[in-house]
């Protein structure tokens, strides 16, 4: 069976289950993805990508593998993040596994509920690495905004690499806000500045994604993805239970 069909078959199964949701938050949560890529004179294809992740008391751990097959490139990861609570101050670290040999880790520290700000660094061991977190990885973050609850937020995010491409720059604006009874919109709006092929490009992403209690949706237009000469539209849909 191809992965377009099995995409979809999943995506369905997602919106039936949705159905049947009830109020308790579930451990689990399934993301798929087809990613395509191609412009400025580069070959057009599509990757895909799918991830699992558990949350319990321990934090979040996830798996997952990705593949583009034009490119020749396939990527296995696993990883974890959790929050710890120290007074005032909200400590998160993140670690993250690949295959190549790649690992990597991020440090962030937050403060305030309703108005908040936060700062964190992150860091790699350079190994090959196809990066799907978007945003430059050796880099430090800089973020602040408004609560007005869990659900509700506006937020302020800046990236900026410190270590083999000090040029980069990512600025997210996030909102996110509840639209009805468990359900979910939320905008992020990327500015972007760096070199690409020696030529300082200055680009606007943008992510929209709208969450179920059960099932969630998601567009990203990301151009200059990584830093790359390729642009990229990323369709993600996946389910919790």
């Amino acid at each position: 069976m191809d992965t377009l069909p099995r995409f979809t078959a999943l995506c369905l199964l997602a919106f039936a289950l949705a159905a049947h949701a009830d109020e308790e938050e579930p451990p689990l949560q399934l993301t798929t993805g087809i990613y395509s890529v191609g412009g400025a004179g580069t070959p057009s294809a599509t990757a895909y990508d799918v991830d699992l992740r558990y949350r319990s008391d321990a934090g979040e751990a996830w798996i997952g593998a990705y593949r583009d097959r034009a490119f020749g490139m396939s990527l296995l990861r696993a990883g974890w993040v959790r929050t710890f609570e120290l007074g005032a101050i909200r400590v998160q670290p993140t670690l993250q596994i690949a295959s190549r040999g790649f690992l990597g880790g991020n440090l962030y520290l937050e403060t305030g509920d309703t108005w908040f700000a936060g700062a964190g660094i992150g860091r790699t061991n350079l190994r090959p690495y196809q990066d799907l977190n978007f945003d430059p990885n050796d880099a430090w973050t800089l973020s602040g905004g408004y609560r007005w609850t869990e659900a509700h937020e506006l937020s302020l995010t800046l990236i900026g690499d410190n270590r083999q491409n000090p040029d980069e720059r990512h600025l997210h604006v996030l909102w996110r806000t509840p639209s009805a009874e468990g359900e979910r919109l939320t905008v992020d709006v990327l500015a972007k500045r760096g070199l690409v092929s020696g030529q300082m490009i200055h680009k606007v992403g943008l992510s929209v994604g709208y969450a179920w209690p059960r099932v969630f949706a998601r567009i990203v237009w990301d151009p200059r993805v990584n830093f790359t000469p390729r642009d990229m539209l990323r369709l993600q849909a996946g389910l919790r239970f």
